[in-house]
């Protein structure tokens, strides 16, 4: 059995990251509103953008906390397969840190 990251593009333009061991059947919940105290309820409909699959629960959770720390810029990268930009990105952080908190609810992100 996989373990998927799967990022979402919600009706307002916003990302949503998440982990999940059946991807077709969190995708239907996102979609039908099955859970309205999801992030994505109020913002659908959604689109899949992007998925990976991992071997283990751990992997998949690491891999998606990391994802939410990312600049929306860094996540489109990542979601065309740019990984000399997702890198030049990291360095181009480091040299120029966020002034925001990074913070932005629910690790759910709307950058």
């Amino acid at each position: 059995m996989g373990f998927w990251i799967y990022i979402l593009r919600c009706a307002d333009g916003c990302y949503y990251t998440g982990h999940t061991d059946n991807l077709e059947n969190r995708l239907d919940q996102h979609t039908i509103g099955a859970i309205p105290s999801c992030y994505t309820f109020k913002r659908r409909p959604v689109e899949l953008v992007f998925t990976q699959e991992f071997f283990s629960r751990e992997e998949a959770l690491a891999a998606e906390q990391q994802i939410k720390g990312w600049s929306r810029k860094k996540k489109e990268a990542m979601m065309r397969g740019d990984w000399t930009e997702v890198s030049r990105l990291a360095c181009s952080r480091t040299v120029h840190p966020s002034t925001g908190s990074g913070r932005t609810g629910l690790g759910k992100e709307n950058e």
